[in-house]
C-alpha cells in the first residue's frame, strides 16, 4: 500500500474511531493491518476502524465499512454512523445524509448543538429484530427470556440491531464484573456469531445505566447499538417506555423505539484530531 494515507480520529461519547477514506482510492486493509492501526500502544488506537467507500445503493451518500480491533468485520455501529454522518453533512452542506452499511441504509440528520458545544446527530438505526433467527441464537427460544445465565446474571433479552445483542438487567451495575463475564458470554455456544453483551440497570423513570462488552472490541465507553438494544429490551420487559436516556460511561444517548419498529439514536459527536498513517502500519 502506498504511504500517506490520511485519517480522522473521531468519537461519539468516547466510543472512538479511526476513519479512513477509500472513496477515491481503494485501501488494501488486511486483517493484520486493521489490527495494527487499532492497536492503542503501537498504532493510532480505536474501538473500531471505519472505512468510507463508494455506495452501492443509489439513494446512499456513502458506504461505511466497520472493522473491530481484532481485525474482523462488524455489521453495525451507531456511534460511528453518527460520526460519519457529521463528516458527510459537512462535505455536502446538508442537514441529512444516508449512510449505507452491510446491515442496511441508515438515515441520519443534524439535531442541533449540545451544551458542550458539540454537534448532535440523530440516526435511524433501522428496525429492531426480535426473532431468535434474526439475532441469531442457536436454538428456538423466546428472545424476551434467553436461556442463559452466568454467575450473578441471568435471563437476558435478545435483540438484533443489525448485530446480535443480549441485555441483562441487574440491580447494581457497579457490582457486576463486566470484564470477567463479558468475554465468556460473548462467545457462549448460544451465539453462533458471538454477541454484544449489555448489562443494564434501571436508575429512574426512562433512565437506563448501561455497560456493554462489545463483540470483538471488549468494554468501551459507549456502544450505540447496545444502547438501542437496551431500550428495546427494557420496553419489552415493561421497565421503561419507548423513549429513554441511556447513560453509558462516556455520556448520554437518547434512544426512541418508534411505533414503526425503527430505533432512533441521538447524541453528540466530535473529531479529536487528524493525521497521516505511518507506512509502517501498512506494511
Amino acid at each position: 500500500m502506498e504511504p500517506g494515507v490520511p485519517f480522522r480520529k473521531m468519537h461519539g461519547l468516547g466510543n472512538d474511531f479511526v476513519v479512513l477514506d477509500a472513496r477515491t482510492r481503494p485501501l488494501d486493509l488486511t486483517p493484520a493491518r486493521r489490527r495494527a492501526i487499532a492497536d492503542r500502544r503501537t498504532g493510532v488506537g480505536c474501538d473500531q476502524l471505519i472505512v468510507l467507500e463508494p455506495p452501492t445503493e443509489r439513494t446512499a451518500d456513502v458506504f461505511m465499512r466497520i472493522y473491530n480491533p481484532d481485525g474482523g468485520e462488524a455489521g453495525a455501529c451507531g456511534n460511528a454512523t453518527r460520526c460519519v454522518a457529521h463528516v458527510l453533512m459537512g462535505e455536502r452542506h446538508s442537514d441529512a445524509v444516508v449512510v449505507q452499511t452491510v446491515s442496511g441504509l441508515l438515515d441520519s440528520e443534524k439535531a442541533g448543538t449540545g451544551a458542550n458545544g458539540l454537534p448532535i446527530v440523530s440516526v435511524d438505526m433501522g428496525a429492531a429484530r426480535l426473532d431468535w433467527r434474526d439475532i441469531p441464537v442457536s436454538e428456538a427460544c423466546d428472545t424476551l427470556h434467553l436461556p442463559l445465565a452466568l454467575g450473578p446474571v441471568a435471563d437476558p433479552v435478545g435483540t438484533s440491531m443489525g448485530n446480535p445483542h443480549a441485555t441483562f438487567f441487574v440491580d447494581d451495575l457497579a457490582a457486576v464484573p463486566v470484564s470477567t463475564l463479558g468475554p465468556q458470554l460473548e462467545t457462549h455456544k448460544l451465539f453462533p456469531e458471538r454477541a454484544n453483551i449489555g448489562f443494564a440497570q434501571i436508575t429512574g423513570e426512562n433512565r437506563i445505566r448501561l455497560k456493554v462488552w462489545e463483540r470483538g472490541a471488549g468494554l468501551t465507553l459507549a456502544c450505540g447499538s447496545g444502547a438501542c438494544a437496551a431500550l428495546v429490551a427494557a420496553a419489552r420487559r415493561g421497565l421503561a417506555g419507548r423513549k429513554a436516556d441511556v447513560i453509558v460511561d462516556g455520556g448520554t444517548l437518547t434512544i426512541e423505539w418508534q411505533r414503526d419498529g425503527h430505533v432512533m439514536m441521538t447524541g453528540d459527536v466530535a473529531q479529536s484530531f487528524a493525521g497521516t498513517l505511518d507506512p509502517s502500519l501498512l506494511a
